[in-house]
């Protein structure tokens, strides 16, 4: 399926992570792949902060235009319009740990119930790519990112009476070093700062997953200070969500943890406002 198609998509999601002694190992595999690669989830990160492979933007347009899909470790659920995001000709192909998210609301053309991670080391270790017969459509999809990033660096150049919410999270992205390890717990605030910052390395961003469990911050930063001794740990919280583990900054003094904290204040909960309170009134 690989050697026939012209317009791929690889969309790898957090299973793919669960076992941290092969990243190295899938690093290279995604890269021996070639594919454009689509990261989500705690898979954020995993090419590191520039890899010609990795996109961030317009997604949704992409997996409309792929001829072949591989999901790998995420289910079809909200972020991928459960499913119905997928163009219904193209060669799908799942790999996935549960045996109800390989087929749930979207049946695949192949479907893998295995570690997701250990499958694309063994694709890559059967596959030689063919990525200059790719060339075209990697210009497409790299045209589409470039468009994006500069409508952000527009939107950033706006100003009023308070902080620009883009503007201060490029401010984040040039202020990290290049090990940071980043933990995001938030709604709006952490919903603007994924389209902005990059993860620097694997494993290196904690988000309180899909179902949106908020309040995870202080204990998800302790964790990542205690295991990464002298990396910057900076943890990016909305108004919301930081009241639930603010606490923690106790925590942080006692043991001389340097855990860096940015709170976006706007005194609402602004993802509920701007979407919900728009579509259900």
């Amino acid at each position: 399926a690989l050697s026939g198609c012209t317009k791929p998509v690889l969309v790898i999601g957090s299973q793919a992570t669960l076992e941290p002694g092969q990243i190295e190992e899938l690093q290279e595999s995604v890269r021996r792949l070639g594919l454009p690669t689509y990261l989500g989830g705690m898979a954020r990160g995993l090419l590191g902060k520039d890899d010609p492979l990795q996109l961030r933007h317009k997604r949704g347009k992409a997996l409309k235009e792929a001829d072949l899909v591989i999901i790998a470790g995420f289910p079809f659920d909200f972020r991928l319009g459960y499913g119905r995001s997928i163009n219904k000709k193209s060669v799908l192909i799942s790999a996935n740990r549960s045996a109800t998210d390989l087929k749930k609301n979207r049946r695949p053309t192949h479907a893998f119930r295995c570690d997701p991670g250990r499958f694309l080391k063994m694709l890559a270790s059967r596959f030689t790519s063919t990525s200059q017969t790719w060339r075209g459509w990697f210009d497409t999809l790299q045209s589409r990112e470039d468009q994006r990033d500069s409508e952000i660096t527009a939107m950033a150049s706006d100003t009023g009476e308070y902080v620009n919410p883009v503007t201060a999270v490029q401010a984040l992205e040039s202020a990290m070093s290049d090990d940071a390890v980043m933990v995001v717990d938030g709604g709006d605030f952490v919903a603007t700062a994924a389209y902005v910052v990059k993860p620097r390395a694997p494993l290196s961003w904690l988000d309180p997953g899909v179902f949106g469990t908020l309040g995870v911050g202080g204990g998800f930063a302790l964790g990542a200070a205690l295991k990464h001794p002298g990396k910057e740990v900076w943890l990016i919280w909305g108004d919301g969500s930081s009241a639930y583990s603010l606490a923690e900054f106790d925590t942080f003094l006692r043991h001389q943890l340097p855990v860096i904290a940015v709170v976006g204040t706007d005194a609402s909960w602004a993802q509920i406002a701007r979407e919900q309170v728009e579509m259900l009134g």
